[in-house]
């Protein structure tokens, strides 16, 4: 299976963000810089965390660290039963911020250290976290940090853990590859607003731009424009979420200066209109 790399769009004013998703059926392996805590809502399959193979289903709950390769490969994509996840996703530096370093944290910093080779925890009480994380991804401001806090919490209550994988020497090569690909999700950060052009991107890693777009497309399983919309489909989706302007302005935050194609790039990737999203969270 191919390794690509990805990058999680988690806005400025967030620390952190958790969504309900739908697992993938075409699904690669692949590494990003933020942890990620994945709990399986429904279906089942072949997980696969660095070195480790193992299967999963409903209630599968994993942490992994930056960096560490995984996917989750769904078993049966014939099921009329879609496959979801909750997935949380939250800065590579969050132990260095000054609030956990206080007494009160130190086994949490221990936790994320640990993280760096992916720890699956085993717990029986599905509908517990499954009720934290639920909460988790509806909520917004404080109340958002707050349920990460007791998310936190309810893993260091759980005394049976697995740790997944070996560790992991990443070689030179991979690095280089990672330094690069994350100069040009900076480069989309950046100028999300103000324009994106092909050129510029490539000028970025001193590259052709037809060499670039073959570099970007092998090493991230998508090519440059295809992530550029979703970078936009993720701000536009937070802002829908959790603020109460105008669609219309919503569309220009998120780069695009046409509302049709807006709505129509949305609702591509999202399954609803920005109109019909919104009330989700209403």
């Amino acid at each position: 299976m191919e390794f690509v790399f990805e990058k999680i769009y988690v806005p400025n004013n967030h620390s952190f963000i958790s969504r309900e998703l739908p697992l993938s059926s075409n699904a690669r392996i692949h590494s990003h810089k933020n942890f990620e805590l994945n709990y399986i809502t429904s279906g089942e399959g072949r997980r696969i965390v660095g070195d480790n193979i193992s299967g999963f289903e409903k209630g599968d709950l994993v942490l992994l660290g930056p960096e560490l390769p995984h996917c989750w490969e769904l078993l049966d994509i014939e099921s009329e039963k879609p496959a979801t996840c909750i997935v949380t996703h939250f800065s590579e530096n969050v132990a260095d911020s000054n609030f956990f370093k206080i007494p009160e944290m130190e086994k949490v910093v221990d936790l994320l250290k640990i993280a760096s080779r992916g720890i699956r925890f085993k717990t029986e009480n599905d509908e517990e976290i499954y009720k934290a994380l639920k909460e988790l991804s509806e909520s917004s401001g404080l109340d958002y940090f707050i349920g990460l806090l007791k998310v936190f919490s309810y893993l260091l209550k759980i005394e049976e853990r697995e740790v997944l994988a070996k560790p992991m020497n990443h070689s030179s090569v991979f690095s280089k590859n990672i330094e690069k690909i994350n100069k040009v999700y900076e480069y989309v950060f950046q100028n999300i607003q103000e324009g994106i052009k092909l050129e510029d991107a490539s000028a970025v890693l001193n590259m052709a731009p037809s060499s670039f777009c073959r570099f970007f497309k092998k090493k991230t399983g998508l090519t440059f424009m295809e992530y550029v919309k979703n970078v936009r489909v993720g701000i536009a989706a937070k802002l829908l979420a959790e603020t109460d302007k105008q669609i219309t302005q919503i569309c220009f935050e998120s780069g695009y200066n046409n509302l049709a194609n807006f709505n129509h790039y949305f609702k591509s990737s999202m399954g609803k209109t920005p109109s019909d999203y919104r009330k989700n969270f209403r």
